[in-house]
């Protein structure tokens, strides 16, 4: 099965920002975001139904999968927050 038949075309393993300035605030625009109360609480509801969530070996494929591109994505924004505030 080639990757156009898998399902996963559209995704890139790695994505990574444009580099420069660009990508710097938008790090440090994601750190105040969730540095304030409101964000803190919404980071806390997205890890305990991201990371903190296990499926069941009855769980299917596509519901793998799904909660994997959740993860990567609270992974993510995760990542630009804590390089915005490594660079305040």
């Amino acid at each position: 099965m080639d990757k156009a038949e898998s399902g996963w075309e559209g995704l890139a393993v790695s994505p990574s920002l444009p580099g420069g300035a660009d990508a710097a605030l938008l790090a440090r625009q994601t750190a105040r975001l969730f540095a304030s109360p409101e964000g803190e609480a919404l980071l806390a509801h997205l890890r305990k139904i991201t990371l903190d969530r296990c499926l069941g070996p009855e769980s299917s494929k596509s519901a793998l999968r799904h909660l994997e591109g959740q993860r990567h994505l609270v992974l993510h924004l995760l990542s630009l927050a804590a390089r915005g505030r490594a660079g305040q």
